[in-house]
């Protein structure tokens, strides 16, 4: 049975946080969910624009 990509990656960068810490990680997905969540705004709230041609 040959060993799985996936979990072989994932075992790998749990390693490599342990030895790091988990800074940079971390700052990856808060950037990630801040920028997620200014465009899901945008999108919601761009229906709401009124044209007062």
């Amino acid at each position: 049975m040959q060993p799985d990509p996936a979990a072989a990656w994932l075992t790998e960068a749990a390693a490599a946080a342990q030895r790091q810490g988990a800074g940079n990680l971390l700052r990856v997905v808060l950037i990630v969910m801040v920028v997620g969540c200014v465009l899901a705004a945008w999108f919601l709230l761009r229906g709401y624009r009124r044209k007062d041609d």
